[in-house]
């Protein structure tokens, strides 16, 4: 071995020692998840006659909630068995609003499962008495 090839030997060498201890690029912060929160959420409007007349049930969705918080989905996956109280619902549900949860600081879209309750007022509003004939 000539000195001139153990002098680049330990010159490389060195090189590599020191690149070793340097200390690497900054690591990019750690950045914690966010839930899905709800923003907006109002109930569905009661279909009068169906309030009136005691009829209430439960209609359930599954809901895409997109990065920019708006349902990018809805699909009922279990009726109320009244269509008037599960078209109520959809409209209602598709107008909600949420702050959509998060991932590295980014949206991130996010399925959830939302059950809407109708339940029917305990006493009848005095406009009910035009449905009673």
């Amino acid at each position: 071995m000539t000195f001139r090839s153990i002098q680049l030997a330990l010159t490389s060498a060195g090189f590599l020692l020191l690149s070793a201890c340097s200390p690497s690029a900054p690591q990019a912060p750690v950045i914690p998840p966010t839930e899905l929160a709800a923003i907006n959420t109002p109930p569905p409007e009661y279909p009068e006659k169906l309030a009136c007349a005691g009829i209430g049930g439960t209609v359930v969705f599954s809901v895409t909630i997109a990065g920019n918080g708006k349902p990018a989905k809805v699909q009922m996956i279990g009726s109320s068995g009244q269509p008037e109280l599960d078209a109520s619902a959809e409209k209602a549900v598709r107008d909600w609003e949420f702050k959509a949860a998060t991932r590295n600081g980014k949206p991130w879209t996010q399925g959830i499962q939302v059950p809407v309750t109708f339940t029917p007022p305990t006493e009848k509003p005095t406009r009910c008495f035009q449905y009673d004939h």
